[in-house]
């Protein structure tokens, strides 16, 4: 294949289930000069006048040369064309909570912003998963005689974990860490029979780190709280604390949600959600055995690739997955129709984060969307992005 470029962009899509991929080789700048395209199982080879690069793929992947299809030019992309691969991937997670290796161990939970020690050496017994919200009504479905869960909360013990879709519930009881609850501002709140308003304190349940004033969660009780997933790095208390940068700790944390609701309850549709209950995101889980290796830099020997972020170093001897969402800001009352439509469906599930949290996210999943060739930036009025696990 011949091309005119001065500098080249390399965008290559790989599904491991599918084993396909799509390569797109970016739209040269004008003047440029000719190149020639070498596609090998292992390497990509341009060769111009001045020199040759070569992009090394990550050992788990393999292309299949011979296979090539539908070579076409789009306008503002560049070469796009189709093609078999062999993807061996080991999805590298970041762990969220590993309930078999670390009951029964001390456990250390730490701020995931500041490294802060929000509970130390806690010895947890049982890391037990919560129930789908709906458990309540299923109970009254299965049972022939009154729920005998009819009113009551799951609230754990003091050496208990329970997890949700997206929180932590622990005991704070014995803790030595004590949060401190605020005041939040007097709300307006209707209290008398000829509809008069009077000014009336409420407590704050939030649950803010001391030394970064991030939300972690909130208090559920006078003895439980619940910690948000995306805040909270959970490790044996012989571990030290791992500094992950920020963007890639949530993205890949939410990944990980989407996956694992989506394969337990077929659910493909989600609502970010902050802790108002305000919804600030719609997603649409599309697949989640995507690899993705983009190459911006020309250079003559190139080894590393940005993958949708530009600060995270990859190895070019392993890869990074990633799940494909679609999504739709609901920020500034945008799609109001449409969110409300979710909401009446019961397909669709609700994920709750702390408000700043759900704003991150829509800015990871702006530069992702940004970052993404043109023509792959939208499907019908939907804006696409991909995550990394």
């Amino acid at each position: 294949m011949a091309a005119s470029a001065a500098e080249t962009r390399v965008f290559l899509e790989v599904r491991g289930q599918l084993q396909s991929a799509l390569l797109i080789l970016g739209e040269p700048k004008e003047g440029g000069m000719p190149m020639n395209i070498s596609i090998m199982p292992s390497s990509l080879q341009m060769k111009t006048p001045e020199g040759c690069t070569e992009i090394q793929l990550p050992a788990e992947v393999r292309l299949v040369p011979s296979s090539c299809r539908g070579l076409q030019f789009v306008v503002g992309d560049g070469l796009h064309l189709r093609l078999q691969a062999q993807a061996k991937l080991g999805t590298k997670l970041i762990s969220m909570f590993n309930q078999s290796s670390q009951a029964q161990e001390y456990c250390t939970f730490y701020c995931q912003s500041c490294g802060e020690v929000i509970i130390k050496d806690r010895k947890l017994l049982r890391v037990l998963p919560l129930p789908s919200e709906n458990w309540g009504a299923l109970v009254g479905e299965w049972c022939c005689h009154p729920d005998p869960f009819a009113d009551k909360s799951l609230h754990p013990q003091e050496n208990d974990c329970f997890i949700g879709d997206s929180f932590f519930l622990v005991n704070l009881r014995t803790s030595l860490w004590q949060q401190r609850p605020e005041l939040s501002p007097v709300e307006m709140c209707c209290v008398s029979s000829d509809n008069h308003c009077k000014l009336e304190p409420k407590a704050n349940t939030k649950v803010i780190c001391k030394r970064c004033k991030v939300m972690l969660g909130e208090t559920v009780s006078s003895e439980t709280t619940k910690f948000y997933m995306t805040e909270i790095i959970i490790q044996s208390s012989e571990r030290s604390f791992p500094i992950i940068p920020r963007s890639w700790f949530v993205q890949s944390v939410i990944a990980q949600c989407l996956v694992q609701l989506s394969s337990a309850r077929s659910t493909f549709r989600f609502t970010i959600q902050g802790q108002d209950d305000k919804v600030y995101i719609l997603l649409w889980l599309l697949n989640s055995d995507s690899l993705v290796i983009e190459s911006l830099r020309n250079s003559k020997y190139i080894k590393k690739f940005p993958l949708l972020e530009d600060t995270l170093k990859a190895d070019s001897s392993s890869a990074w997955s990633a799940v494909k969402v679609l999504y739709q800001p609901c920020i500034k009352s945008r799609n109001e129709k449409l969110v409300s439509s979710w909401e009446r469906d019961i397909s669709v599930h609700p994920l709750t984060l702390p408000s700043a949290t759900c704003l991150e996210l829509l800015l990871i999943l702006s530069k992702s969307n940004a970052n993404l060739p043109s023509s792959l930036r939208h499907m019908n009025s939907f804006q696409v992005a991909f995550l990394k696990m």
